[in-house]
């Protein structure tokens, strides 16, 4: 599973229009939502880093419900946008969410254990847990 990072406002409209995952590295303004829901009609998640989620404004927030996009909170750690501009989830993660769910364990302890080990956001495991490793 891949997550496009974008590092600049400059890069929405550049972006293929099948992506369904994105880190916004940069505080978006409205339009810069508005520009990439329309050149990324198939998103699912955006991710931004907990200082620029909370300034967004409630409109927005609305806009996010009723296109159902999800919008998550968090950081891609240790990516380096001058190697590539995708932040892989590794393969092993989405195998351990997918043992514990065959396990049966609760989404919160799946999403409690799995995060403090691969330092993934919660929100982020919460997704993958519903739309990646299906059991």
């Amino acid at each position: 599973m891949e997550i496009r990072v974008i590092s600049s406002r400059g890069e929405i409209s550049k972006l293929n229009p099948g992506e369904r995952i994105v880190h916004m590295a940069f505080r978006p303004s409205n339009k810069d939502i508005f520009e990439l829901v329309e050149t990324c009609p198939k998103i699912e998640v955006i991710q931004l880093p907990h200082s620029y989620r909370r300034t967004l404004s409630k409109s927005i927030r609305m806009f996010f419900e009723m296109q159902r996009i999800q919008l998550i909170e968090g950081d891609v750690l240790g990516h380096r946008k001058d190697l590539g501009d995708y932040y892989s989830i590794p393969s092993s993660v989405i195998e351990k969410i997918r043992k514990m769910k065959i396990e049966r364990k609760s989404a919160e302890d799946i999403e409690k254990e799995v995060s403090r080990k691969s330092k993934l956001d919660p929100q982020m495991i919460d997704y993958i847990l519903t739309k990646e490793a299906p059991a």
